[in-house]
């Protein structure tokens, strides 16, 4: 994943000639794809704000690392619109990803029930098959990949399947005979290119009549602007001279100016990734994993408990009421407790198949109520989607992934009310 995204950048030209000169030499001293890999490692650390244009939309990458150090920042991947999903060419690369206890296959799962609905599926290392650039190779890799993605609940005549090796911005001239066509709502679409796939995408309805939700990406100390955190807009219109409401910690404060990329805004859309200066607040009193609330309009209720739908991925033994795992929402820790009511559903349907479980096992679809060890804000699925996806996992491997479906509410306590709140409250 990182080769392809580190390429794709490469391409734009997103890096400067200086940095690619820089790579280039240690790619001369190993793999020769290496300096695409480097590239995304040396930037991923500012994820969020690499972006570049397309004929029709403007397009952020979010990597999703596979590896345990990561695994936290999973729920990432309920934040974005559309997931591409990377197969291995090669024999062993391709059948070590795919079985059920497979990093590859366990991402696709986790993509669709996170609510990842639209999906590229790209083949990489298409010169590592034998023989290179192999059609027939592709193809037995398409044939099973859209034999398992079809369990999970996509559509294989809606997705787009690609060589991605050579087929980012151009055709390839090593593989004339591909190109791929998918059904879509209104017409149906073609391409060759990994760019022409990237237009398909159907871009998010814009909830623009729900209360204001901003997911913090990163917060910054500028001492000409005072305190910056980057949030993404999900729901609502965010606009400077509201005063918002950071949960978990219950700091309020007025909201000064709205940017995006250094360029200033009169308001932020939903999905994009804007900046905004607040005073009184310390980049201490922000933390990475804070949603801010308009502090009138639907503000922040601390949940008593919740009852969420899960899918147990992967345990190596049996779970029964009292287990307490770590659990992220969207990208807090938060240890929480399983208690009851439990009963098992089909993980496609939904529909009811057995009450009254008295213990969980790897592969379970269940719905189950939980208890947080800590005061936390979470609202249902159904009302904020990409902020109520959760990941519960142990030593850095994911136990089960689900979405919460209702919440049980109380008053969130009093927390730090900055002066340039209380000003602009007056004021009002």
């Amino acid at each position: 994943k990182s080769t392809t995204t580190g390429h794709l950048i490469y391409k734009y030209g997103r890096i400067n000639k200086r940095t690619t000169e820089k790579f280039e030499k240690e790619a001369e001293m190993g793999n020769g794809s290496l300096k695409y890999a480097s590239v995304w490692d040396k930037l991923k650390v500012n994820v969020k704000l690499w972006k570049f244009k397309t004929n029709k939309h403007y397009v952020t990458i979010a990597d999703a690392p596979g590896h345990g150090d990561f695994i936290k920042n999973i729920t990432d991947t309920s934040q974005v619109d559309c997931a591409v999903l990377i197969f291995v060419a090669g024999v062993g690369e391709f059948v070590a990803g795919i079985p059920k206890n497979g990093q590859t296959h366990e991402r696709a799962l986790l993509a669709y029930t996170l609510g990842m609905k639209q999906l590229i599926v790209g083949v990489n290392k298409m010169d590592s098959s034998e023989p290179l650039y192999s059609q027939k190779r592709y193809q037995e890799i398409i044939k099973e990949v859209s034999t398992y993605i079809k369990k999970i609940g996509h559509n294989p005549n809606k997705v787009v399947f690609m060589p991605i090796s050579d087929c980012i911005l151009e055709p390839s001239a090593n593989m004339p005979w591909f190109g791929w066509k998918i059904t879509c709502e209104d017409d149906n679409a073609s391409g060759t290119t990994l760019l022409e796939a990237l237009d398909c995408i159907l871009p998010p309805t814009h909830p623009t009549d729900k209360p204001l939700r901003l997911l913090l990406q990163d917060v910054y100390k500028i001492c000409s602007i005072d305190t910056v955190p980057v949030f993404q807009v999900e729901t609502c219109v965010l606009k400077s001279g509201i005063v918002v409401t950071f949960t978990s910690l219950s700091v309020t404060t007025e909201l000064k100016s709205v940017g995006m990329y250094h360029e200033a805004l009169s308001k932020g859309l939903h999905g994009g990734n804007v900046g905004f200066s607040v005073k009184n607040v310390s980049v201490k009193d922000v933390r990475h994993s804070n949603v801010a609330n308009d502090s009138e309009n639907g503000p922040p209720m601390e949940a008593a408990g919740f009852m969420a739908q899960v899918i147990i991925l992967s345990h190596p033994g049996q779970i029964s009421a009292g287990y307490a795992p770590v659990l992220d929402c969207p990208r807090a820790p938060i240890a929480c407790k399983f208690a009851g009511p439990r009963e098992k559903i089909d993980h496609h349907s939904g529909k009811k198949l057995e009450d009254g479980l008295k213990f969980l096992k790897s592969g379970n679809a269940v719905i189950i109520y939980m208890v947080p060890g800590k005061p936390s804000c979470v609202n249902s699925f159904s009302d904020y989607p990409p902020l109520d996806c959760i990941a519960i996992y142990e030593t850095r491997h994911i136990v089960a992934v689900g979405v919460i479906k209702a919440v049980d509410k109380k008053a969130a306590g009093t927390g730090k009310i900055t002066n340039s709140a209380h000003k602009a409250q007056k004021a009002k």
